[in-house]
């Protein structure tokens, strides 16, 4: 067992936990991602980002109540707006996407794609508290969604500022059917 914000004792497997603990392990990453980075721009926007991320943490981490029935989260539009600024001018350096990417090239960029694939799974969480009836804020969910993006396309300018080749998909030979 373990004790949500509110001070209410939860099992460590309930879903509440694993969504604000994929939230974490996500903020960690980003941690990680940021001693990687050499631009002095993407490391105040992770920074940025890393607080955003403990503010939904602490979001998720609040079981609402009689007296607050609704957790509020101060993700605000301004924040969703600076988010997709960010990804189009990110998307602006970058050469034309003609093939899936696998993850990999230089560090920073196959650390910004496990930050990818967590965010990715702390969304999914968070979805699956709102089919248990958990009110999350909606800004909160599409800051998420967002976010893999960002990683997506940050990791493909950290590969360039590397002058690391991008990891592009090569589909496997389909035998022909006898």
């Amino acid at each position: 067992m373990t004790s949500l914000a509110s001070g209410q004792r939860v099992s460590k497997t309930c879903s509440r936990i694993e969504a604000y603990g994929t939230i974490d392990e996500l903020n960690a990453q980003t941690g990680l991602l940021i001693t990687y980075c050499k631009d002095d721009n993407d490391r105040t926007n992770l920074a940025h980002i890393q607080n955003m991320l403990f503010e939904i943490g602490g979001h998720l981490a609040t079981e609402p109540s009689p007296e607050r029935p609704v957790t509020t989260c101060s993700i605000a539009g301004s924040d969703l707006q600076e988010i997709e600024q960010q990804i189009d001018a990110i998307t602006a350096q970058l050469p034309q996407l003609r093939s899936f990417i696998l993850p990999g090239g230089c560090r920073a960029a196959a650390i910004c794609h496990v930050c990818r694939t967590i965010c990715r799974r702390a969304e999914r969480c968070m979805l699956n508290l709102t089919k248990e009836n958990t009110i999350i804020e909606p800004s909160a969910l599409a800051y998420i969604n967002r976010l893999s993006d960002y990683f997506f396309v940050l990791s493909r300018k950290l590969n360039l500022d590397g002058k690391q080749p991008e990891v592009c998909w090569t589909p496997a030979s389909i035998p022909s059917a006898q």
